[in-house]
């Protein structure tokens, strides 16, 4: 990113980053917990999610930090392993081994993650924040925040917490999360549209704000609504800088020759590279501006932020759809927001740690109930039943998948949905791919046909032909053989069609058929 452009959209980026920093401290510290790791490793994994590898990404609009889906892997290898900075050294080796991924271009494993498949973790994602989210509003807070598995650490699942959460409603909760949800619904609905303020100062600050001062006057008996200790943020307030510095833990490097170090550096490298790229591809279909995330340098990018987090006492990290959503909902532009968040992570630990423990966890989970119907909107269940059944059946079942148990199970559930109908349409019809270049008018002119059959697997080839088209040409994209073009090569077509102008590039198609846009 050119330094003269770095801050060109900061009117809309530091009120996003703002809004993805409340988000992201629950967030962080509740999958440390789920970890069974010390809770401020959760902390500095997110500022090295924001600012390390916020830098190094190239992703517009995603945000790094601790993962959920890492959860259950890190607390057993803890376990195993038999201490803290020997897991430490398993993540600094497992950034090594993404920087190697990431050179070798293995990023192109995102390209095979087919739109249906997407979009139904996105939903899934988004109903699951919504499930997991309602207990936190209710004032029921024995689950931490960041735990999106089916099964809770707690001994109980998502459904049967919610039953628990209607029987054990605090008064004083449930007041909070209601208004701070007004607030939310007003502000995105009504106000946002009277005036530019209301936009330049998001609702989320309001409603922690809000929630705030709400605390302060329970505390202080001017409302009989008490909050315990587990119903509002938690993080380490540090006496001063020597005691802040203290938290940070080093690797053991002696245990390098410790096979099992090995083995769960493999393990982590392999699942958190595999939640970036999912992430990577989900928040590129959520981006306004269809912008592509060049996949190989957020692998490496990845690499750095472990190698740093593990180095320091963090968790390890990955790109993460909570905050990458949160961040598009509320206006993020550019990775500014992202890097701000982190930066914002730092300078609160340093300085207000005492005031982020004054924020009710019924005030974050407004927002993020915001967040998780705007992911799962029940009209985008009409608009995908309306493609047909080869779109809508892996979407729903990459739905039911992540509620059901975690979320690269339910992708891997989608996943052999959607390989079920690439199969039957590969038995009945093969593919091939043609590239004729000609010339006119002294201008290079490119004549893309398109096979009988292109299928989703299809879809990296097609990226790359197209990116191979030099400025200043012209190319003809031919689907007159075509009997079945897949959703998203359709789709990449159409994003290709939109940013060629910015190359000068000149499109022509034939035989075209315009896919429904969502």
């Amino acid at each position: 990113m050119e330094s003269k452009n770095l801050f060109k959209e900061i009117k809309s980026d530091l009120p996003a980053s703002i809004v993805v920093f409340f988000v992201a401290v629950p967030l962080c510290l509740g999958i440390a917990l789920a970890s069974g790791a010390p809770l401020f490793s959760g902390i500095i994994a997110g500022i090295v999610g924001g600012i390390i590898v916020g830098i190094a990404s190239g992703s517009p609009l995603g945000v790094s930090g601790p993962a959920a889906g890492l959860a259950v892997i890190v607390l057993t290898a803890i376990t195993s392993l038999g201490s803290w900075p020997a897991f430490l050294l398993a993540v600094v080796i497992a950034g090594v081994i993404q920087l190697i991924l990431g050179y070798a271009k293995a990023g192109f494993i995102a390209f095979f993650f087919p739109t249906s498949v997407i979009k139904g973790m996105l939903t899934g994602i988004g109903l699951l924040i919504i499930l997991k989210q309602i207990p936190h509003a209710l004032g029921y807070d024995k689950d931490a925040e960041g735990d999106f598995s089916f099964l809770q650490m707690d001994g109980e699942n998502t459904f049967s917490e919610l039953g628990n959460a209607l029987n054990f409603i605090t008064p004083g909760a449930l007041l909070i999360a209601a208004i701070s949800l007004a607030i939310l619904i007003l502000w995105d609905v009504v106000l946002t549209k009277k005036h530019k303020i209301f936009q330049l100062i998001q609702g989320p600050v309001v409603v922690v704000v809000f929630g705030i001062i709400m605390y302060n006057l329970f505390q202080n008996g001017t409302l009989n609504f008490t909050l315990a200790s587990d119903q509002v943020v938690n993080i380490p307030v540090p006496a001063d800088l020597s005691d802040f510095f203290n938290q940070f833990t080093f690797p053991d490097f002696s245990a390098i020759t410790n096979f099992k170090i090995w083995e769960v550096a493999v393990v982590l490298a392999i699942v958190a590279s595999l939640e970036t790229l999912l992430c990577v591809e989900a928040t590129d279909k959520l981006d306004p501006f269809k912008r592509i995330t060049p996949t190989n340098r957020e692998l490496k990018a990845q690499g750095l932020g472990n190698i740093a987090s593990g180095l320091i006492g963090g968790l390890p990290v990955t790109q993460v759809i909570v905050r990458s959503s949160a961040n598009i909902n509320f206006g993020g532009k550019t990775k500014i927001s992202a890097i701000l968040h982190g930066v914002f992570l730092l300078l609160s630990a340093l300085t207000i740690a005492s005031l982020l423990n004054m924020i009710p966890l019924a005030s974050l989970a407004a927002i993020l109930l915001m967040v998780g119907y705007k992911l799962a909107k029940p009209s985008l269940f009409k608009q995908m039943y309306k493609m047909g059944w080869e779109q809508f059946i892996p979407f729903v079942a990459t739905v039911v998948g992540i509620l059901a148990t975690d979320l690269l199970k339910g992708i891997t559930i989608g996943m052999l949905f959607g390989i079920f109908y690439t199969l039957r349409h590969s038995y009945r019809n093969a593919y091939h791919m043609k590239d004729v270049i000609t010339t006119e008018d002294g201008h290079e002119v490119h004549h893309l046909v398109l096979a009988e059959e292109v299928s989703f697997f299809n879809k990296a080839s097609v990226i790359k032909a197209l990116d191979n088209i030099p400025d200043n040409a012209k190319v003809i994209i031919d689907c007159t053989q075509s009997k079945s073009i897949a959703h998203d090569v359709l789709e990449l077509i159409k994003n290709f069609e939109s940013n060629a102008k910015t190359k000068n590039i000149t499109v022509e198609k034939i035989n075209f058929i315009e896919p429904v846009l969502l």
